[in-house]
């Protein structure tokens, strides 16, 4: 099978994103079944975007039917919409006020980086750390989303809320080791 990528290092990233969100979504799957749609009809929709998130990466990683531009748009899409959804549109309740604006602010920061650097029509000319920053962002919201939960009492949802922070982080890194990866292809191959 005719895989994008050749280096080994390269290969392993793109395959502890895909089986890490993988497990990460079935276990959210699991909690909508296990709490019921009337109290967990929200993670349903999120993983609806998450599960393409991660066909796409899997798509573009075998060069099965997906052009990097489309990989770019839809893949962007679908973040910035998640984003969107959970962390500016419908926010968790947090414990901590102070927590919770440096939430909205991040995710809104991410918005806009995610509009910025990936929805440009020249999307190669921006840089490795433009691409961390936004992996890095997203890291640190999901930090501030733990610390919020580990600072409220736990009950049974509390493991699943856990999964679900970090899902969103784990595709971002998956998007950014593709973009890093295109980018130095196309370089080698000028």
């Amino acid at each position: 099978m005719d895989v994008r990528f050749k280096q080994k290092g390269k290969i392993i990233d793109i395959a502890i994103v895909l089986l890490a969100g993988v497990v990460s979504v079935a276990t959210m799957i699991y909690a909508v079944f296990h709490f019921g749609l009337a109290n967990a009809w929200n993670e349903l929709i999120l993983n609806f975007f998450y599960i393409a998130c991660l066909v796409m990466i899997a798509m573009y990683f075998f060069k099965v039917g997906i052009t990097t531009k489309q990989f770019n748009y839809w893949c962007t899409l679908c973040v910035g919409i998640t984003v969107l959804l959970r962390d500016i549109l419908f926010p968790p309740p947090l414990v901590n006020y102070a927590f919770h604006l440096i939430c909205i602010t991040l995710a809104v920061l991410l918005v806009l980086m995610l509009t910025f650097f990936y929805a440009r029509k020249d999307w190669k000319t921006y840089s490795k750390g433009n691409l961390w920053m936004i992996c890095v962002v997203d890291m640190v919201l999901a930090t501030l989303y733990n610390i919020d939960i580990m600072l409220e009492p736990t009950d049974e949802y509390t493991v699943f809320m856990l999964t679900e922070i970090w899902i969103r982080p784990t595709i971002t890194y998956g998007l950014v080791a593709c973009f890093i990866d295109e980018k130095e292809d196309d370089e080698r191959t000028r």
